[in-house]
């Protein structure tokens, strides 16, 4: 499962991924796990809409 450091490790890592662009497959953690429901959420959370501009 994870503590509760764990998850939030899991959650930011995610957010960071959203922010990068990374593919969502490449979440580390396997089905079943919290830390993987944890960093797709901040997956979710950070990754931009496709019809979002990033250049300010």
């Amino acid at each position: 499962m994870g503590s509760r450091g764990e998850l939030v490790r899991a959650i930011n890592a995610g957010a960071q991924a959203g922010r990068d662009r990374v593919s969502v497959t490449a979440c580390p953690y396997p089905r079943g796990d919290l830390r993987r429901s944890a960093w797709i959420r901040g997956y979710a959370k950070a990754r931009p809409l496709p019809d979002e501009d990033t250049a300010d």
